[in-house]
């Protein structure tokens, strides 16, 4: 086996959390918001990220910022790191936070960050399990760890409401809380890992001559067993980081068992 040189796929874990859109309603009940009835739009007010293998967690927000509707200096310390990542773990991160980050970034002139792949621990448990709820803080209950820390000084509305209002421990409230999600997130995730079925191959970002695992880049594959397809035998892997399954490209039946295989019908 040729000498290795330890690589590991650079994943950044990133929740963000945007201020609300305020508008003037003439009800409570089924309103519909014409975009003229809109008085501020919406806007990021922190996030809070870490990369997978390092004890630091990076946070930012709007709080000392003169105009805190002016996020502009806090989406590029957002791009910044994107920039750098293989990929990138949210919760509900397809339908959220990536397309609402987008929509920030270009809105601030910013040029796309480098491509990465997005993992999100929602559409894996939507995918692979059938939990009662999807929701971070049951599925941290459920796991037996520490749960969502869910702003009790400040509940629901009131902890957005009083950090636009500048209230210095509204802002403490939402960094802990903010800070606190990026743990659970870690804790979710690595539990998920090896049990997706729609986390992206992140080995193929280095050229390697011997197996490394696709789900976290670990070397330290084993060899389990063979995986079949309708025509097809290949060798099975199994990770001694993660403990997830994975096969090889290369088939390992002849081409005389291949063609003297039936297909159902």
């Amino acid at each position: 086996m040729p000498k290795f040189k330890e690589y590991l796929p650079k994943i950044l874990l990133v929740d963000i959390e945007t201020a609300p859109i305020l508008a003037s309603v003439w009800s409570i009940w089924n309103v519909n918001v014409a975009l003229n009835q809109i008085e501020k739009d919406w806007h990021l007010l922190s996030f809070a990220a870490k990369w997978l293998g390092s004890s630091e967690i990076i946070y930012h927000d709007q709080e000392k910022v003169r105009n805190i509707e002016n996020d502009r200096g806090l989406c590029g310390k957002l791009h910044k790191l994107l920039d750098k990542a293989d990929a990138v773990v949210a919760q509900n991160g397809k339908r959220f936070d990536r397309p609402k980050i987008n929509a920030r970034l270009i809105v601030n002139g910013f040029r796309p960050p480098s491509p990465y792949k997005l993992i999100d621990t929602k559409i894996m448990a939507k995918r692979d399990f059938a939990f009662t709820s999807n929701r971070q803080e049951h599925l941290l209950r459920i796991f037996g760890k520490k749960e969502k820390y869910l702003h009790k000084k400040f509940p629901g509305q009131l902890l957005w409401t009083e950090c636009l209002k500048r209230n210095p421990a509204a802002w403490a409230e939402m960094k802990k809380y903010n800070i606190e999600d990026i743990r659970g997130l870690e804790a979710i995730y690595l539990k998920f890992r090896p049990w997706s079925s729609v986390h992206p191959n992140l080995a193929v970002s280095k050229e390697a001559e011997f197996p490394e695992c696709p789900r976290c880049g670990d070397a330290r594959v084993i060899r389990n067993g063979f995986s079949t397809t309708a025509v097809g035998k290949y060798q099975r892997y199994q990770c001694a980081g993660c403990g997830g399954y994975a096969r090889g490209s290369k088939l390992v039946n002849t081409v005389e068992h291949r063609k003297a295989l039936l297909r159902v019908i």
